[in-house]
């Protein structure tokens, strides 16, 4: 979502390197197209200006610390400022008071109330809570089988709604119901409306009065920019929503509602959702986003993301393995598995310090290769048993048979146990303590901020078991002790690659 704006502010970045110390003129400069990026990105215009205005201030207030660069300093000033638009700390929801506790999802119809309610009621359990789904939307179609057959698929109870019913009458039944479940949290899905409605507005009164709610969440689209954030607001002065939930934010918008529905309406973004699986809900931390948006990665994201499919002593006999590159094919197929259900490699590739470029080159490329992951499981499923585990049985008539049985060339097959290989070696030099570039000052954050729980795996600190990302065809090259190439590094390369072709081949006519 935030890629067109940290493209934008990277460059900006870069148009401090070389300065020697700030001053009104090229800070002035700097902040120019950094308003542009922000206005760009579809963020409130009175919300762009106050930044603006608080980042020039500590820019020309502060002096330049000695061993800081001056871009440095400008990018930290920057990151503050982010952190503190998008909410500051990250926010809890508050289910303290009545038991059960309710929750209460507000909205736009098309919003995603329905999926969210779902989706949260999956994260609370997670939790160590027990949440009652109640579907108290009476109007659209089909609305109520939603959440019915959402509550079923997380095999979660719900209250039995009927269209006949008022929405009134079915939070007062529901609440008594949820009581005799012994649920300690009720989730209600209310319809969705116009802010400018009346009826339906008061509706949602008459439903606060009732249930007493302690959280009024406000579900927005993220894709609908500005808009969502002028709704938020009118809901906010009828309801006195507590908290923001923002949907589709693994899409294309721009991200201008992130940035400003905290600053217009003064209720924090509490959970984003990031793909259609019931899964697929993450709490927002602003300092996480920040990051991001700022180009740094996101470590603790990726390590929590990792800690949910990866069990501790499966992770550490992984990396015993790779410490003597002695993983086989059915370690790496399993790795390939948990990646896909970490998410796809393009989204974990920006989420790493020092890998936003591999994520470029391959998105200038076509993308990452996801169809890539499904030949290479295809390849392994044709193995034997005994040729998962003993790579070096693999002659040439032993690939022709597996050829066959995955439906690919030999050559592919060829390809696949060479980069295999490959990413054996380099994992023995990861594992072995050769961080790619970046990755050491990340991990050293990790290690004092990590959450209570987080595993520690021999050589990674909380990575290892993630185990290798699968080297694939149309990846960039990595060099040998793992580090990822520079956009910079590739060319002078390719070019000393050429230049050493033109002269053997002068040599040959000689």
């Amino acid at each position: 979502m935030f890629d067109s704006l940290s493209d934008r502010l990277t460059s900006v970045f870069r148009s401090f390197r070389g300065v020697t110390t700030l001053n009104e003129e090229n800070v002035k400069a700097g902040l120019r197209e950094v308003r542009l990026a922000l206005l760009e990105a579809d963020v409130n215009y009175k919300v762009v200006g106050s930044f603006i205005e608080t980042v020039r201030e500590k820019c020309l207030g502060q002096e330049v610390l000695k061993g800081v660069s001056p871009a440095q300093q400008v990018v930290s000033i920057v990151n503050e400022q982010l952190i503190e638009l998008l909410g500051g700390a990250t926010t809890a929801l508050n289910l303290q008071g009545q038991t059960p506790a309710v929750i209460m999802m507000v909205g736009l119809q098309g919003s995603g109330k329905t999926t969210s309610a779902a989706k949260l009621a999956n994260y609370l359990r997670k939790q160590k809570m027990r949440p009652y789904l109640v579907p108290a939307d009476i109007y659209r179609p089909a609305a109520i089988d939603q959440l019915v057959v959402l509550a079923k698929q997380l095999s979660m109870p719900y209250y039995p709604s009927t269209t006949d019913m008022k929405p009134v009458d079915i939070a007062r039944d529901a609440m008594i119901r949820a009581r005799e479940e012994q649920a300690t949290v009720v989730i209600l899905d209310t319809a969705g409306r116009l802010h400018v409605d009346e009826v339906l507005m008061q509706e949602l009164s008459d439903l606060k009065s009732t249930v007493h709610p302690q959280e009024i969440l406000f579900v927005a689209d993220a894709m609908t920019g500005q808009d969502a954030v002028t709704v938020a607001e009118s809901f906010n002065e009828q309801l006195g929503i507590t908290g923001v939930v923002l949907t589709k934010m693994d899409g294309d918008a721009r991200g201008g509602a992130a940035l400003s529905i905290k600053s217009v309406t003064g209720a924090p973004v509490k959970f984003v959702g990031m793909g259609e699986k019931l899964s697929e809900m993450e709490v927002f931390h602003p300092d996480r986003i920040a990051s991001r948006i700022l180009g740094m990665g996101d470590v603790l994201t990726l390590v929590e993301k990792a800690q949910e499919t990866i069990q501790a002593e499966e992770a550490a006999e992984l990396a015993r393995k790779m410490q003597k590159a002695s993983f086989d094919f059915e370690d790496f197929r399993t790795q390939m598995r948990r990646l896909k259900k970490l998410g796809s490699l393009d989204s974990l590739l920006k989420l790493i310090p020092g890998f936003r470029g591999i994520s470029e080159k391959l998105a200038e490329a076509g993308g990452v290769p996801e169809k890539e992951l499904g030949r290479a499981e295809a390849i392994i499923n044709s193995m034997t048993t005994e040729e998962r585990h003993n790579p070096d049985l693999l002659n040439g008539s032993r690939r022709a048979r597996i050829a066959r049985g995955a439906g690919v060339r030999v050559q592919d097959v060829n390809l696949f146990v060479r980069q295999f290989e490959q990413t054996r070696k380099m994992m023995k030099g990861v594992m072995g303590g050769k961080m790619p570039k970046g990755m050491g000052g990340a991990m050293k954050a990790l290690k004092n901020r990590a959450p209570q729980g987080l595993p520690q795996f021999p050589g990674m600190n909380g990575l290892a078991g993630m185990g290798g990302m699968p080297a694939m065809p149309n990846m960039p090259d990595m060099p040998a002790e793992g580090r990822p190439l520079s956009a910079e590094r590739a060319d002078r390369l390719a070019q000393a690659k050429k230049k050493k072709r033109k002269e053997r081949r002068k040599a040959r006519r000689k």
